[in-house]
């Protein structure tokens, strides 16, 4: 879920893995600000124009999404606004579900959503379904603001998608989505850290 704390770098709720010294920890602090202004930065039709290359993407990748569940997130921040394409996976028959933010240190909770659905407001103020099933969806896309080249992503700082990956039963296909400009050499990942089985971006 976009979103992960009550600011745009929020401290892991259960405090950093031991390992992830204090100058890595600085640095992703400020790699999040930097990336987060640098895609605030683009116009409105910049960002729909690599939104719907990242669309592209997705489909590629998915196929028919027919009979699937897939996980999207409410976008924030200048994330991908993937709403439109929700629609069309459902069109296809699929179904989307929405992540929504329990309590800190826990796992995300997916629930069923449709377009025109009740929403209603989460934590951190984040669009969350009003009601909706809980399910365990079969792909889960999540938005990244970094990302490197062994697919880990460098999220918000709360390590919800972290912790909700290694939670689920089974083993969704797991796809982040972001701008190609929010590469990294390393995220320098931690034992936490669940990479994802492939990046989207818009090139």
């Amino acid at each position: 879920m976009a979103g992960e704390g009550s600011n745009p770098t929020p401290d892991r709720p259960d405090g950093p893995p031991p390992e992830l010294s204090r100058e890595v920890s600085q640095w992703r602090v400020a790699e999040r600000k930097r990336l987060i202004d640098q895609r605030l930065a683009m116009s409105a039709d910049e960002r729909t124009a690599r939104t719907r290359t990242i669309a592209e993407g997705l489909d590629r990748l998915i196929g028919a999404p027919q009979g699937r569940i897939v996980s999207l997130y409410w976008p924030f921040r200048g994330e991908p606004d993937l709403r439109q394409w929700s629609e069309k996976v459902i069109a296809a028959g699929g179904r989307i579900a929405l992540p929504v933010v329990i309590a800190k240190a826990q796992p995300l909770e997916f629930r069923l959503w449709a377009p025109g659905e009740p929403l209603e407001r989460g934590v951190w103020n984040i669009l969350v379904p009003s009601g909706g099933r809980v399910v365990e969806p079969d792909i889960v896309v999540s938005p990244v603001v970094g990302f490197d080249s062994a697919n880990y992503r460098l999220g918000y700082g709360g390590g919800f998608y972290d912790r909700t990956l290694a939670a689920m039963r089974k083993r969704p296909l797991k796809l982040g989505v972001g701008y190609a400009g929010a590469r990294l050499a390393t995220i320098h990942p931690h034992s936490l850290d669940i990479p994802m089985d492939a990046i989207v971006t818009d090139e």
